[in-house]
């Protein structure tokens, strides 16, 4: 199978060049797309862990007695 391309244009002149990629330029693409995967899912995992923080936290205080106006007021 062929690697992919990519197209290189001058600026210069405007000739456009279809160039296929490198097995090492393929490989940091690969490698690329695995780091943003992994980034990704930690920025889910970080607000997931915040949401439920804030829900906790949310608990905590009905359980002392603040009514849900008053919990809202003070996350504002």
């Amino acid at each position: 199978m062929a690697n992919p391309t990519k197209l290189v244009i001058n600026c210069e002149t405007g000739v456009q060049e279809e160039i296929e990629l490198t097995d090492e330029e393929v490989a940091q693409l690969e490698a690329d797309r695995q780091a943003a995967e992994a980034a990704k899912a930690e920025r889910d995992a970080a607000e997931a862990a915040a949401a439920e923080a804030k829900a906790s936290a949310q608990a905590k205080l009905a359980a002392l007695g603040l009514t849900a106006d008053e919990i809202a007021a003070l996350i504002k």
